[in-house]
Formats: C-alpha cells, structure tokens, sequence
C-alpha cells in the first residue's frame, strides 16, 4: 500500500436489501442535504425508491439480483465509487448471495469505507472528512500484475 492524500468523497454507492429499503429510505431523509452533494450511485429498485421518496438525484444500475451489486463492484474497482453504503439483511437468505460477497470484498480490496448499518452509516456521513483531505492507504497491486504467469 502507498499512502495517498485524497480530496475527500465524491461518489457514493447506496444499496439496501427488500428488508431494508424503508430504513435506507428513512435514513437518507435525515441526510438528505448531506447525499445531496455527492454523485449517488444505486442498484435498480434502491434508486428508484430514493428518487421517488427522497428527492435526490441518482445514477441507477441494474437490480442487485439482475447484476447491479456486481456493476457497482465494477465501478469500486475503476474507482468512481469512493463509499460503500449497503444495509443489507443478515437474516434473509438472498438468491444472489455470491454478488453480495463479491461486492463487499471489492470494496475491501480497494480500501473504500463500507457501511453496513445505520449506524456506521451515520458515523460516515457525519465525518468531517467526508468533505476534507485525508491520507489513506492505496493499495498497490504492481506487483500482482506483474507476476510471473507461465503458459500452460
């Protein structure tokens, strides 16, 4: 990792599970003026019920189960999301499990914040450094492109 001054979010990926909908919608009422200075990103139905109830402006991608989970680990990965909140339901089995995982590893690979609770969310969107530089740690990935591959 290398140690990299960021100018502060300025994407954020919002995603909540059928159980979960109603509290991300509640939620981003409260943080309705804060969201609304960030580029949003949203899987299918999460977008649609926040433009519709909240007001905001958002960007939406496909359904989580059509493949919207896995088009926000794409954009994670070329570095257009910067935050990851997702309220996600720990007690329902989901169909797509395998793209939550992958979402929620992504995240961790590229060392973006990840929300996966009102709580944490409200840590997040409340910091100050939402808005101001920070240091974080960039992963650095050179060497594993760089390996060795031999053909087979």
């Amino acid at each position: 990792m290398r140690c990299k001054e960021k100018k502060g979010i300025t994407n954020i990926a919002l995603v909540a599970h059928d159980n979960k909908k109603d509290d991300m919608v509640k939620w981003a009422n409260v943080h309705k003026d804060i969201l609304a200075k960030y580029k949003l990103f949203c899987t299918g139905t999460t977008g649609i019920l926040l433009e519709n109830k909240v007001g905001l402006k958002i960007t939406k991608l496909q359904s989580g189960p059509l493949g919207g989970d896995l088009q926000i680990g794409a954009y994670i990965s070329e570095r257009k999301i910067d935050l990851l909140i997702f309220f996600w339901d720990p007690l329902e089995a989901q169909p797509h499990d395998p793209d939550i995982k992958a979402l929620l590893r992504i995240a961790v690979v590229w060392n973006i914040p990840i929300a996966c609770n009102k709580a944490t969310a409200n840590f997040i969107i409340t910091s100050k450094l939402m808005s101001e530089k920070y240091s974080y740690d960039e992963p650095d990935y050179q060497t594993y492109k760089n390996r060795n591959i031999q053909k087979a």
